[in-house]
């Protein structure tokens, strides 16, 4: 006996390994994931059960599907008023939704377990103008009224004890249904965004171009630009980064300014067409921000958006010549550089000085075109003016206030003085080349 016992206690036990740890599961049985145990037969014949039921609501609910979808139509014209009074051809489309979305349901229903592309199977019958010509509030209310027609029907479509089954599988589709509205709405969204900032690049560059046409109108509407009585062009430099985001913060400033814009980046710079009657600089401060840093250049106010080349041109001159005045204010008016604009070739701000400055002083008198001559060129002050001219101070002092009478420059502020200047050598130029006129 002693023994047995001894060799009792050597053998191993069936449950432990001889080093005394548990030993490893066996295969196909005590592994993780072992296959499910077998129903029983009171089990299968309730999953039979199910499955008959599930048979037989499926029967039923392709049958009322067109009544369904009759149903649902009835119920839009009876109580949403926006409805009644689309035309005929969306109203259509809308039915046509109606019946994919009942159909789609149906499908679904017969495979709940397949993934399936819910847009596609109930908005692909629908063109895409339909996500124009219906707002997303408004296809919510569709929605809404068609899944409580289908859940008000579940008692009449659904098999005996199939309801509770039913009315799950019609809140899960409307879950779905849900999703797939607000997917096919964002990505017209994105589509009709990423087709608009081309329209907009497209007027903004022809503006530039000076190819402004009725054409160009047609498409600023579009984009929602009205009729505004004044618009000017600002340009600056472009910042680094995704254009696409720079043209977003401009609108966002633009809608807190109360401003109509239509901006662009082309390339290295940003160009933004404001409308509206807000004093110029103040307009262009409330957008500055987006710019990069430099200049920022506000072309001359023009009454429509045919005429803004005309401002855009100055702007776009007045930028390039921004580099002779580098104490410039920002954003600065494009005629505030009319001197260094003319110094850099721009014979739009040649003829402008001639024509504002020089040619009025010139029928002013030639008196005001001496003194002015002399005291700019010759003397340092009214005193040794007055010497040269042979006349009283005061006589000197009341021909330069008439000179800022007639021009609206100060001889004796520095920048006025040296844009009168500039004015006077280009009169002189111009009355030289033309025959029989002289010059001081």
């Amino acid at each position: 006996m002693p023994a047995a016992s001894a060799n009792s206690k050597s053998e191993p036990s069936p449950t432990t390994e001889p080093s005394g740890k548990s030993p490893a599961p066996r295969a196909g049985r005590d592994r993780p994931g072992r296959p499910a145990p077998r129903l029983t037969a009171q089990e299968r014949r309730n999953a039979a059960e199910r499955a008959e039921r599930r048979a037989a609501t499926l029967k039923r609910l392709e049958k009322s599907s067109g009544k369904l979808a009759t149903a649902a139509i009835a119920r839009m014209d009876d109580q949403l008023g926006w409805y009644r009074r689309m035309p005929p051809e969306h109203r259509s489309w809308i039915g046509l939704v109606a019946q994919a979305g009942i159909a789609a349901f149906t499908e679904w229903y017969r495979h709940p377990e397949a993934a399936r592309a819910i847009s596609t199977d109930v908005f692909g019958t629908a063109p895409r103008e339909l996500t124009r010509a219906i707002t997303l509030r408004q296809t919510v209310e569709l929605i809404r009224t068609t899944i409580e027609v289908m859940e008000e029907a579940i008692e009449e479509v659904a098999a005996p004890g199939d309801e509770a089954d039913m009315r799950e599988s019609v809140l899960v589709y409307a879950r779905e249904i849900a999703f797939a509205t607000a997917q096919v709405y964002a990505q017209a969204a994105e589509a009709r965004g990423a087709w608009d900032a081309r329209l907009e690049a497209l007027v903004v560059n022809s503006l530039l171009s000076g190819d402004a046409d009725e054409g160009v109108l047609s498409r600023a509407a579009a984009l929602g630009w009205g009729q505004p009585s004044q618009v000017r062009v600002v340009m600056g430099s472009a910042p680094d980064g995704d254009s696409e985001l720079v043209v977003e913060a401009i609108r966002r400033a633009a809608r807190y300014a109360k401003l109509n814009v239509l901006t662009g980046v082309l390339g290295k710079r940003l160009v933004v067409v404001v409308g509206g009657d807000k004093e110029p600089v103040h307009a262009a401060r409330a957008l500055i921000g987006q710019f990069a840093p430099g200049p920022v250049v506000i072309g001359p106010t023009v009454p429509d958006l045919l005429s803004a080349t005309r401002s855009a041109h100055a702007a776009a001159a007045g930028l390039r010549a921004c580099a002779a005045w580098p104490d410039a204010p920002r954003p600065v008016l494009a005629d505030d550089l009319l001197p260094e604009r003319a110094l850099a070739g721009d014979q739009a701000a040649r003829r402008q000085l001639v024509e504002e400055i020089y040619t009025p002083l010139d029928e002013a008198g030639s008196a005001l075109l001496e003194t002015l001559s002399v005291y700019l060129e010759q003397a340092s002050s009214l005193e040794g003016a007055a010497r040269m001219l042979f006349v009283h101070p005061n006589t000197v002092r009341y021909r330069l206030r008439r000179v800022t009478d007639v021009t609206g420059y100060a001889p004796s502020d520095v920048r006025s003085a040296f844009t009168l200047r500039i004015a006077l050598a280009l009169g002189r130029l111009t009355s030289a080349a033309e025959p029989g006129r002289a010059g001081v």
